[in-house]
């Protein structure tokens, strides 16, 4: 089940934040998201997030501001097992078009937004980890989420 983030679950949340960029960005020191890791959880507490759970255990959850999107994470034993593919659909209803960054060392990640119909307008480099990134938009088909079938004469 897909639902709103709440204060109860930083815990959870934050331990799956925290060790999935450690294990998806092997590229760049642990120590970089551990001495972030203070900031980020305060910015949990106060962003638009939504939670993957089964039998209260988050699995997953994305973190969204505004229409940028700010991070889709998975923990590891649930990965590519369609945790991700919900969260981001769940999200594309409510937000029809989207931008995001990705490492460009991250492959799995960009591979993912392609299939999910991301493309890349522009890359350029994360100014605290000087890594190269993409940003990567999508915008919804205008019918996609039209709420109702037509006619068309």
């Amino acid at each position: 089940m897909i639902r709103s983030f709440k204060s109860d679950d930083i815990e959870q949340v934050f331990s799956i934040w925290l060790n999935g960029n450690i294990q998806a960005h092997n590229f760049i020191p642990q120590e970089y998201w551990k001495a972030n890791a203070p900031m980020v959880r305060e910015q949990l507490l106060s962003a638009e997030i939504y939670v993957y759970e089964t039998n209260e255990n988050i699995l997953g959850f994305v973190g969204i501001q505004g229409d940028y999107l700010a991070g889709i994470f998975v923990k590891e034993s649930s990965r590519s097992m369609g945790v991700g593919r919900q969260l981001l659909n769940y999200v594309k209803k409510i937000h029809p078009a989207l931008s995001l960054n990705v490492y460009q060392k991250n492959s799995r990640a960009v591979e993912f937004y392609k299939r999910e119909g991301f493309s890349v307008v522009s890359e350029g480099v994360d100014e605290g980890t000087g890594e190269a990134d993409y940003t990567m938009t999508y915008t919804a088909d205008v019918l996609e989420n039209f709420p109702g079938n037509f006619t068309a004469y």
